[in-house]
């Protein structure tokens, strides 16, 4: 698959791709398989990454400020220092992600899976919880209150593993 990004470039989309840097702005890339990628401080503002395989994939300083994933596949990968305010991560899995230091103010992670995630550091102002659900592996940032309607798959809903 190749998406010609805003900067008039052409990438190609698969597994493994090189795409640090890209510009790939208002890009369309549902159910895109970009497993082990690297998106390194790419440019996916307003992107559409719902259903998309992103499995060990390096997005480290990217900025995916509004972007759509829901669905998305994020297990193991690497989000450090990502901008991901206003993002759509209803329903996406998140296990055992690296999110630390990422910036995720008012995203909506409504019943995403949060089991084994690293959110030290993170900004969670306003981010959307509901549903989603964790384990007493979750790292959430320092005096963050979880809240009520998350669930902890280690002990009972309400249970918060504090």
């Amino acid at each position: 698959m190749k998406v010609t990004g805003t900067d008039g470039k052409e990438y190609t989309i698969e597994p493994r791709a090189n795409l640090s840097k890209a510009n790939l702005v208002h890009a369309d890339l549902r159910d895109a398989d970009l497993s082990k990628a690297n998106l390194r401080g790419a440019n996916l503002v307003h992107a559409d990454l719902s259903g998309a395989d992103l499995a060990d994939a390096y997005l480290d300083e990217a900025n995916l400020m509004d972007t759509n994933l829901s669905k998305a596949n994020l297990s193991k990968a690497s989000l450090k220092g990502a901008d991901l305010a206003d993002a759509y991560l209803d329903e996406a899995n998140l296990m055992d992600t690296n999110l630390s230091k990422a910036n995720l103010s008012k995203a909506n992670l409504r019943d995403a899976n949060l089991e084994w995630a690293n959110l030290s550091g993170a900004n969670l102002n306003n981010a959307n919880l509901s549903g989603a659900v964790w384990n007493d592996n979750t790292v959430f940032p320092e005096g963050f209150e979880i809240p009520e309607k998350s669930r902890d798959l280690d002990g009972q809903d309400g249970d918060f593993g504090l």
